[in-house]
């Protein structure tokens, strides 16, 4: 794509000196009227050009039947015309040179076949004529600072947004407009918001994208039901976090039947849920699960500026109340926030200005706590110093509605957040909305009740340590082609895989009785027999596998065993004989492996294996290829990790060898992308510290080439 042509439009899109509208009516309760209707009402400041060829004038402007009888070329052109009306007023615009445009109106992809084809039409438009295309079937653009309204919501029928950082791109516009209706009641300052719908041309990445250059724009809020293009959204990601600016983003359609509705609703599928979160984590967006998280952390993040909270979050809670105390403490449990003890420092503080609280944590201040602001600075001027909770949750109830008491916390408040220019404070406060104004002007973050405030805190922590982490380099690796005959069989995926890194032990394949024999006493010991075939992949199911097998003679009978076993239950396979391997014991099971997500390629998964693997569903996924940190904050976040930590005794697990097999792994999948889809290890056997692993069984699945897919 060309950057600088993208650039330019989008700025058309946010930034347009002039607008038309085409399908603009004289009645402002229309969709065609309401564009109009605010751009007048809301003071735009440039021309604004009605397109209707059956009216003279609309709401006082001079109309025009074309957009070919303008007298100048509109920056921006507006389009509430359906379907095939919609393409050919595009392709005039085309031709005329303008920069951008948003196609209201419905009628296409989400509409069947039919629709489908005419969308198609607005994407090559978009490709060969370089002019930017938002929709179709979208709510549209709006920049607050001036007044370029883009859309027919309903959300600014009343009154702009105040100006200020926050920009929203969506692909939903409902959502994104009750999220701009939700900013703009909380009292937030806004700065630019797209809803991009079928997304023909403009993406909500490419919006993102944008915005990290935009001077305006201090924090993105993102709102996905799907991704078309994902290394657009990556790049986008990518570029926002380098810029310093934080995107939190809500993905919907996580469930199948969530899904399916984001399907017909924008012509897009919903991707794999877990891979988005992979993708989030890997280029520093902070994902929530509502509507009302996403305005909240948005509020947050630009109150916050560059205060902090620590990225292993924890708070000392302060209230006035032993109740409030114990919820507060029940909440913070439940979103991952630690409630660490303070230390004696901080208490013998507390305890010299307030000798009836209880200087524990959560600490109950009393009424004693408003009595007077020296005594509240104090109090929370002691919670912020203290060195073992990285923020203070200061619940202030109902007091900011009662005059003496928001005098009080005001003065205190301001005083302790300008003497901790770095350190984030954070108050439960459902109202007066003055009031919460007034506190985050001061840089405190403020949530409504206690459940969002923990909600708040862990989302905000999280936004820290993903920037700390900072773009970790995603490594370049030249694609190659998958050795010839690695898929075969296990044998040859073993020896594939091995020669990449992972710990496979010495086997050997045999075809005879007396070979299976031999084959025993030259590993020595117990050994494993299974049978070997490309058509036989659940060996263990047909009798296909020997455990525990001993000695020369029952080597040969159990390679007879085997053969019998394929021979009766699966008469058309293919053999290659038996696979002989010393057995391994000892040791926790994991499983590893990758698999191609459609949208952002190669995904490397580790988990619990064996048997557990199903059960449990303990597993950790990140984009190929990761680096040695990557892999051991995915072992690190296995529910499973105290398996491999020590615990109940057991001997902490071998975690070097571990991350460096993920690693491998994951380098594979990325070099042979073209012609692998899918690859599995397990077990993969981690032993104690300084004793490795060991693969135990290992499956790679190749890409179908067009004809093996047309002749299933």
């Amino acid at each position: 794509m060309n950057n600088t042509r993208d650039k330019a439009g989008l700025t058309a899109i946010f930034e347009p000196r002039s607008i038309a509208v085409v399908g603009a009516s004289s009645d402002p309760q229309k969709t065609g009227g309401r564009p109009i209707h605010m751009l007048l009402k809301h003071g735009f400041k440039g021309n604004v050009f009605p397109v209707n060829p059956k009216a003279d004038e609309v709401q006082g402007l001079k109309a025009y039947p074309t957009l070919d009888d303008l007298p100048e070329v509109p920056d921006l052109v507006l389009i509430l015309v359906p379907g095939a009306a919609a393409v050919s007023v595009l392709e005039r615009a085309a031709a005329l040179g303008v920069g951008s445009a948003i196609v209201l109106s419905a009628g296409f992809a989400e509409n069947g076949a039919e629709g489908q084809a005419l969308q198609a039409r607005v994407t090559a438009l978009a490709e060969t004529s370089g002019m930017r295309i938002v929709g179709p079937n979208c709510l549209g653009a709006v920049s607050v600072a001036n007044c370029a309204i883009g859309t027919f919501s309903i959300a600014l029928e009343k009154e702009m947004p105040r100006a200020g950082g926050i920009s929203i791109a969506s692909q939903s516009g409902n959502i994104g407009s009750v999220t701009l209706a939700g900013l703009c009641r909380e009292g937030a300052g806004i700065a630019r918001f797209i809803a991009t719908g079928n997304e023909a041309d403009v993406q909500a990445a490419d919006a993102v994208d944008w915005m990290a250059d935009d001077e305006a724009t201090r924090v993105i809020l993102l709102v996905l039901e799907t991704c078309r293009d994902g290394a657009r959204l990556t790049r986008a990601l990518a570029r926002a976090r380098a810029a310093g600016k934080p995107v939190v983003v809500m993905k919907i359609g996580t469930s199948e039947a969530g899904q399916k509705a984001a399907l017909s609703h924008t012509g897009g599928l919903a991707g794999s849920d877990r891979v988005f979160d992979a993708v989030f984590e890997r280029y520093g967006a902070v994902r929530v699960q509502s509507i009302e998280d996403l305005v909240q952390v948005g509020v947050a993040l630009e109150a916050m500026g560059a205060r902090r909270i620590g990225t292993d979050p924890s708070a000392a809670m302060v209230a006035a109340s032993g109740g409030f105390g114990v919820m507060m403490a029940d909440a913070a449990a439940a979103n991952g926030v630690a409630v660490n003890a303070l230390a004696e420092d901080t208490q013998a503080r507390i305890r010299a200005r307030l000798p009836l609280a209880s200087a524990v944590n959560p600490i109950d201040a009393t009424a004693q706590m408003s009595a007077s602001p020296e005594i509240l600075e104090h109090l929370v001027d002691a919670a912020l110093e203290d060195p073992n909770n990285s923020t203070v949750c200061l619940m202030l109830a109902m007091g900011m509605g009662l005059p003496r008491l928001r005098a009080v916390y005001t003065e205190a408040l301001r005083k302790v957040s300008a003497a901790h220019p770095n350190k984030a404070l954070v108050a439960i406060i459902g109202g007066p909305q003055d009031a919460i104004a007034d506190l985050r002007a001061m840089g405190i973050v403020c949530f409504p009740t206690i459940d969002a405030t923990m909600r708040g805190i862990a989302a905000l922590a999280k936004a820290g340590a993903l920037r700390d982490v900072g773009a970790e380099q995603v490594e370049e690796i030249a694609p190659a082609p998958l050795p010839a005959g690695a898929s075969w069989n296990e044998a040859t995926a073993k020896a594939t895989l091995k020669e990449a890194g992972l710990p496979f032990p010495e086997e050997i394949v045999v075809t005879t009785a007396q070979d299976a024999a031999q084959a025993v006493t030259q590993i020595g010991g117990k050994v494993a027999m299974k049978i070997l075939s490309p058509d036989i992949q659940h060996k263990s199911d047909i009798g296909g596998v020997e455990l525990g097998v001993s000695g020369e003679e029952n080597a040969r009978a159990a390679f007879n065993r085997l053969i019998t076993a394929a021979e009766l239950h699966a008469p058309n396979a293919r053999l290659d004989g038996v696979l002989v391997a010393p057995m391994s014991s000892q040791g926790t099971e994991l499983i590893l492996g990758t698999t191609e997500d459609a949208t952002f390629g190669p995904v490397v998964m580790v988990g619990l294996g064996g048997v557990f693997t199903e059960v449990f569903e303990d597993t950790a996924l990140a984009l190929a290829p990761v680096t040695v940190k990557q892999a051991e904050r995915m072992v690190r976040s296995l529910r499973a990790f105290a398996l491999l930590d020590g615990a109940r005794g057991r001997p902490k697990a071998d975690l070097a060898t571990l991350t460096q097999a993920i690693v491998a792994l994951s380098r594979f999948a990325v070099t042979h992308a073209e012609d692998v889809t899918e690859i599995d290890i397990n077990p993969l056997l981690v032993r104690g510290v300084g004793n490795g692993a060991v693969a135990l069984d290992a499956l790679i699945v190749p890409r179908q080439t067009e004809a093996e897919e047309a002749a299933q």
